[in-house]
């Protein structure tokens, strides 16, 4: 991991084709139409075969409690990376739609091939892009996928984390997000996103008021990680 890691800024990807792997191993041991196998197969890549960089096990569970507790219909996700998560949300909230943004076409395409054998394509997208290429992202998220003022009831960030609050701020200015929307953060202590952390804390309970869950990076037990959870109390407090 430690190696692949300036591939992995610079791409998205490790580098040793362990993500184009994952989606075969998915493919190759799971029946199609069947999430639940999906997510166990991806885990049991990630734990045997090669590490992945997903939200993993413990934390997903904290997101799935937040997706069941929201009850989205729209969720918005930055950084889709094997698509992973976005199954996870897919598979708490059936009747939800997920829109996920990805500035690798290579994991957009790793994604796609394990929604569609995971049975979920239809209602989980994956949009190339990103939210800080002045606007060009954003712009196609509200003229071909449809999100319009306050129709984001779950944001859910897991991507560059230098760029959690200044993706966070673009989709707030834009005014997506309603009162009573909630906003997951992943990997808040390790890699670290202090900037989004130090925010939340100083909105608290005016703008926002956050939940710190204490976890660990994920396939692992040692290395203590942070999932803040927060909710929206709208523009105004």
């Amino acid at each position: 991991m430690a190696v692949g890691m300036p591939s992995f800024v610079r791409t998205g990807q490790i580098g040793d084709g362990r993500e184009a792997a994952c989606a075969a191993y998915v493919e190759g041991h799971t029946r199609p139409g069947d999430i639940d196998a999906a997510l166990s197969a991806i885990d049991t890549f990630a734990y045997k075969k090669a590490m992945l960089v997903n939200v993993g096990v413990e934390k997903g569970e904290l997101l799935d409690a937040a997706v069941r507790r929201t009850d989205p219909a729209l969720v918005l996700e930055l950084g889709t990376y094997c698509g992973y998560s976005a199954l996870r949300i897919a598979r708490a909230a059936p009747l939800a739609r997920v829109l996920s943004v990805e500035f690798s076409a290579a994991n957009a395409d790793v994604a796609r091939r394990i929604w569609t054998h995971a049975g979920v394509a239809d209602r989980v997208t994956c949009v190339v892009g990103t939210l800080g290429d002045g606007g060009r992202t954003l712009d196609a998220l509200a003229v071909e996928h449809g999100v319009t003022a306050g129709s984001v009831d779950l944001l859910f960030i897991d991507h560059d984390k230098s760029a959690y609050l200044p993706d966070l701020l673009s989709v707030e200015e834009r005014g997506w997000l309603h009162p009573g929307s909630v906003v997951v953060a992943d990997n808040v202590r390790i890699p670290g996103a202090p900037g989004y952390r130090r925010y939340m804390r100083d909105h608290q309970g005016t703008r926002w008021d956050t939940i710190e869950h204490k976890a660990h990076v994920e396939y692992q037990s040692l290395l203590p990680d942070l999932v803040l959870e927060s909710e929206y109390l709208g523009s105004s407090g």
